[in-house]
Parts: C-alpha cells; sequence; structure tokens
C-alpha cells in the first residue's frame, strides 16, 4: 500500500499499518498474513492470484486469518482505492471480514 493511500487512511481515521513499519517487507506472503491475523489485522494487497490461493488452502485446511481485500494495482486511482476501502470499512465489521476475501471491484457505487 504507498505512502499516500496509508496517510489518506489515516487521515480518516483508519488504523492502518504497513510491512516496512512492522519489520515484514521481505516476507512471505503466509508469513505477513499470519503475523496480520495475530494482531487482528486485515490484508490488502493487490498479490490478487497469490492471496486468493493462500485463502483457499487456509479454508482447505482449517486455518483462520482475518480477512484479504485484494485489488487490481493499476486499476484504480488514490482517490477511488479510498472511497471503496472506507466505503467496506464501514460496511463489513472485524467480524464479518475473519476467513473472508474481499474485492475492491465490488465495493464501488
Amino acid at each position: 500500500m504507498g505512502s499516500d493511500l496509508v496517510n489518506a487512511l489515516r487521515l480518516r481515521g483508519v488504523d492502518v499499518t504497513t510491512p516496512e513499519e512492522k519489520g515484514m517487507k521481505g516476507y512471505k506472503d503466509k508469513e505477513q498474513l499470519d503475523y496480520a491475523t495475530t494482531q487482528g489485522r486485515v490484508i490488502y494487497t493487490f498479490n490478487v492470484a497469490d492471496f486468493c490461493h493462500i485463502h483457499a488452502d487456509y479454508v482447505n485446511r482449517g486455518k483462520s486469518h482475518a480477512g484479504i481485500i485484494v485489488a487490481s494495482q493499476q486499476r484504480y486511482s488514490l482517490g477511488e482505492q479510498m472511497r471503496r476501502l472506507l466505503r467496506l470499512i464501514v460496511e463489513k465489521s472485524p467480524d464479518e471480514m475473519k476467513n473472508n476475501v474481499e474485492f475492491l471491484s465490488m465495493w464501488g457505487r
């Protein structure tokens, strides 16, 4: 997630962090998802294919995660990402996000 998006979300009261801030940059996707889950945090990623596979693997093994939001990297402007993420945050509780994958494309107008 870019620093501009992080800052924009924080200005709107969203509790967001990045892998860089947590010393997780360069870690494998599953390690990042596991870490986010221990922190009760949902992952937002442009790595759609890998995280959908990881989600399916977790479901098949009965393993839990805090939630995943996926988006196509070149599809949305900063403002559009922010609007869609804010809508999702308002409409889905942390409990509703557990073990769930949300596609940012579904959260437009």
